[in-house]
C-alpha cells in the first residue's frame, strides 16, 4: 500500500492543489457584484463550489497534464 501511495502521491497533489482551485475560482464567480455580505446565498455558493471541486476530481482521473507517468 505505501509502494501504491508513494507512486501515486505526486497524482494526488496536482489533483488536490487543480480541484482547491476550482473551488475557489467557482465561489468567485457566484458572488454577485455589488450586493452585501448578508445578501449572498452562501449555502448555493458553497455547495456549488464543493461540487466544482469534486467534478474537478472525477474529471482528473483521465489525466493531469502536470503528471505525465
Amino acid at each position: 500500500m505505501k509502494k501504491w501511495f508513494k507512486n501515486h502521491a505526486k497524482w494526488f497533489k496536482a489533483a488536490g492543489v487543480r480541484a482547491l482551485k476550482t473551488v475557489a475560482q467557482t465561489a468567485v464567480a457566484l458572488i454577485p457584484v455589488g450586493v452585501t455580505v448578508t445578501e449572498v446565498g452562501w449555502g448555493a455558493v458553497i455547495g456549488t463550489s464543493v461540487l466544482a471541486g469534486v467534478v474537478s476530481l472525477l474529471t482528473s482521473v483521465a489525466g493531469l497534464p502536470e503528471c505525465k507517468e
